[in-house]
């Protein structure tokens, strides 16, 4: 088998690395920093890929960079949240009501998933966003299978409980 080239192992991903960093960060200009430096240690250390999945790999890079920058800080409650004009265009099939009710909508799952706590934010990321399987999220975030489930079952329950929560409130107002 051929050697696994950098060029077609990681550059594929950079794109879902920048997402999974944005998630992880609250912050874009973070989020690049983050990726930029995972890209480097990638390269740094590309002799240690062992023919695996290249995504999975790249994304553990990327965490790792995440986690080691913020373990130098005071505290990781200093990222700003994300920019929610940032959201990505609405469908243009949908009539201008039906677009605002969207973007309404991804705007409070953005939020609700924001305060999830980091460890049930990463693996709902992963998972609903970037669709890693449980093995990789496990291999991304140095885990067994059985807790990845089970952060993610607690997460979707805290991300379910929290849009009920804000849905009942604005039904109050």
């Amino acid at each position: 088998m051929p050697a696994p080239v950098f060029e077609t192992t990681v550059l594929p991903h950079l794109d879902a690395a920048f997402n999974f960093a944005r998630w992880l960060t609250r912050n874009d200009a973070e989020a690049e920093d983050v990726v930029q430096d995972a890209c480097v240690r990638a390269l740094r250390y590309f002799s240690s890929f062992r023919h695996d999945d290249g995504r999975a790999w790249f994304f553990t890079i990327v965490r790792n960079t995440w986690y080691s920058r913020i373990s130098r800080r005071t505290s990781a409650a200093d990222a700003t949240p994300l920019d929610s004009r940032q959201d990505g265009p609405a469908d243009a099939a949908l009539n201008p009501e039906m677009r605002l009710l969207q973007r309404d909508t991804v705007g409070r799952v953005r939020q609700a998933i924001e305060r999830l706590p980091v460890d049930f934010r990463e693996v709902i990321v992963l998972r609903e966003i970037e669709g890693l399987s449980y093995k990789e999220i496990a291999t991304v975030a140095n885990v067994p299978i059985g807790t990845v489930m089970s952060r993610l079952a607690r997460a979707r329950e805290r991300l379910l409980a929290e849009l009920q929560t804000v849905a009942s409130v604005e039904t109050l107002a």
